[in-house]
């Protein structure tokens, strides 16, 4: 059997999904080692994520580990993940997806519609802020960086109101105690590729290949990829307020997929059916772009020092 050596992020969640991978490879007879990669996104915790126009900021110096051999493969959050990879590298499986919504957590307030006026909600991501913000326009939105420990240590020392974060990593470990409402995808639709791990290799590596394979999941790759080639259609990533939600229902795709102006003030949606992941990603993202979706991506652009790609 292979001895094989697994780079992950040093967070939390991150060496969870390393250590969750490495489990399954385990069992399969391998030897597994993981590599602890500091990434930019790790290095830069306090600028929020919208003002951070750094392409693969959680992912690149992960992928030059790889391409120096000094790792045979990588774990990351899909949604992490580039919508286009580098030359160089391959998305060799998408595992099986755990619950992909966003959920609301308080130590005080029920959910997002039993918040006081003026409440505190504390995310760095303008897909929430947004479509937050078309239902309670009275929330004051607050930075919230950090790892999920950090994050939820903040809300109960007090600093927050209330934390959107999303349900998979806080299933993933075991951090649920302050969950009080799943968040629906018709009110808060979730980023593309949402808790699902991407597990990258280097391109042609006909080995790894063999040996990972296993670990593909077809209705995540199918859900995820329709997500994700809406968000490449629309050309943005977390910096931007984009969410892309797919499922399958009686054996076709079903997708929903949101582009919103930060405040609030202007929301699309969009939803079709289809058979072809990436022709229905396509189409939808196209409609978006027909309905209006280019001018708001522009003037979210046009506020910030670079046009960011995903993650």
């Amino acid at each position: 059997m292979a001895r094989l050596r697994i780079g992950s992020r040093g967070s939390q969640l991150a060496l969870w999904q390393a250590n969750h991978i490495s489990e399954l490879l385990r069992d399969q007879g391998h030897q597994v080692e993981i590599e602890i990669i500091k990434t930019t996104g790790d290095k830069i915790t306090d600028v929020a994520l919208a003002n951070v126009g750094t392409k693969g900021m959680f992912t690149k110096e992960i992928e030059e580990a790889l391409a120096a051999r000094r790792v045979d493969l990588a774990v990351h959050s899909l949604k992490d993940l580039p919508t286009e990879l580098p030359p160089g590298f391959e998305l060799v499986a998408i595992t099986t997806r755990v619950n992909p919504r966003d959920v609301f957590l308080s130590a005080k307030y029920a959910g997002v519609q039993a918040l006081p006026k003026g409440a505190r909600v504390g995310t760095s991501s303008l897909r929430r802020q947004a479509q937050l913000k078309v239902s309670r326009s009275d929330l004051e939105i607050h930075p919230l960086r950090g790892n999920v420990d950090t994050r939820v240590r903040k809300l109960e020392q007090g600093e927050y109101d209330a934390i959107i974060l999303a349900a998979a990593g806080l299933t993933r470990l075991g951090k649920t105690e302050l969950v009080k409402e799943t968040l629906s995808e018709e009110f808060m639709c979730p980023a593309a590729g949402q808790g699902a791990l991407g597990i990258e290799i280097r391109a042609g590596d006909i080995k790894m290949r063999s040996l990972l394979e296993f670990l593909d999941d077809a209705a995540a790759r199918a859900t995820t990829t329709c997500e994700r080639t809406v968000l490449n259609k629309l050309g943005g990533g977390c910096q931007v307020p984009i969410g892309a939600f797919a499922e399958i229902r009686n054996g076709s795709l079903h997708v929903t997929a949101i582009v919103a102006r930060p405040d609030g003030s202007t929301i699309l949606r969009e939803t079709q059916n289809g058979e072809d992941p990436v022709a229905l990603g396509e189409q939808v993202g196209e409609t978006l772009l027909q309905r209006g979706a280019n001018r708001i991506l522009e003037e979210v652009y046009g506020g910030a020092a670079a046009a960011p790609q995903q993650p």
